[in-house]
């Protein structure tokens, strides 16, 4: 491997490295308030974007529609690049998103509103790799994971691993090639993985592509010989989450503890998008939303789906951006 594609690589490891430490020091330090009720409010919203955060935002929009019956919400949960066109185009308040916009997203929102979408860091994530329960693997290391989804193998990997005798399986269904399962292109999740589980390279062409995090979760419960990547909160009976390392046999599994303190190396944020036009206030429900979002009942339904919830003190950062 080249030296231009090795410091790629390293520089990919590096900027992964500095953004579990920050997720680390932004979650559990502080317990948020509870959410206080205002009284007459209505109105709409809809929430087009990511399938990662669908059942969280499902459930926040329940809870919502309890406290204020005369609010009506709806989710679309399409993929994370359904979320920009969304905003931009006015046909939703909220763009949850499973990873950050890219500059031409958010260039493309500049250039119809004449000001930036604001960004809102709403809980942490884990990408986890799952196999079927039966599966004897203990772990896997990026290099690994890089030359099982990869075609390019820009993570140090030579040869390319399609069975699971190469990975020192010793049965008889060790010697079928893997069934490989993943996202689709829309998705932040496909994004997040491609850039740092894959450093940047391309997909086998035979990974077969799902529209939702549940579904690539139930295709590798369903088949011996599978695995595929997605969101540790969609985990079900029959896929076994493997722990994960970095370099060489040091294999960290995604708890709740080690996703926070940045030891399990598929961390990321989760956000949600908004249209907030500088100097102005945002509409009385929207505000409200996101207030609930960032508060002790709000993120109580983070952890209770599986992913970190935020600190006090990172909430209110978050919540300054929109003025509240």
């Amino acid at each position: 491997m080249n030296r231009s594609v090795l410091s790629t690589c390293s520089l990919i490891l590096k900027l992964g490295a500095l953004a579990v430490v920050a997720i680390s020091n932004t979650v559990l330090a502080k317990p948020l308030p509870d959410y206080n009720k205002v009284q007459g409010l209505s109105g709409n919203l809809i929430s087009i974007g990511s399938d990662t955060l669908a059942s969280m935002m499902s459930r926040w929009s329940e809870e919502f529609q309890n406290l204020y019956p005369n609010v009506n919400i709806q989710v679309q949960a399409s993929g994370s690049s359904t979320a920009t066109p969304a905003l931009t185009e006015g046909t939703a308040q909220l763009g949850p998103m499973s990873r950050q916009m890219r500059l031409k997203e958010i260039e493309a929102f500049e250039d119809e509103h004449g000001y930036k979408p604001t960004e809102l860091r709403i809980a942490v994530d884990a990408i986890g790799i799952f196999v079927h329960e039966d599966n004897p693997l203990k772990g896997l290391n990026f290099q690994q994971v890089d030359s099982i989804f990869s075609s390019t193998m820009l993570c140090g990997g030579d040869v390319p691993i399609e069975r699971w005798e190469q990975l020192g399986i010793d049965s008889d269904w060790a010697k079928r090639r893997f069934q490989l399962f993943g996202r689709n292109s829309v998705s932040g999740t496909y994004g997040y993985f491609k850039q740092v589980a894959l450093c940047g390279g391309d997909f086998k062409r035979y990974v077969n592509e799902q529209p939702g995090s549940a579904s690539v979760v139930q295709s590798v419960a369903s088949s011996i010989n599978t695995i595929g990547y997605s969101g540790v909160g969609y985990r079900v009976a029959g896929a076994k989450l493997l722990p994960i390392a970095k370099q060489g046999q040091d294999y960290v599994t995604p708890t709740e503890q080690n996703i926070i303190n940045g030891k399990y190396p598929l961390s990321r944020y989760l956000y949600i998008y908004v249209n907030k036009e500088p100097g102005k206030r945002m509409p009385a429900v929207e505000r409200e939303f996101i207030r609930f979002i960032y508060s002790k009942q709000g993120q109580g339904m983070v952890k209770s789906e599986g992913y970190a919830p935020l600190s006090q003190d990172f909430a209110d950062r978050e919540l300054q951006k929109v003025g509240l």
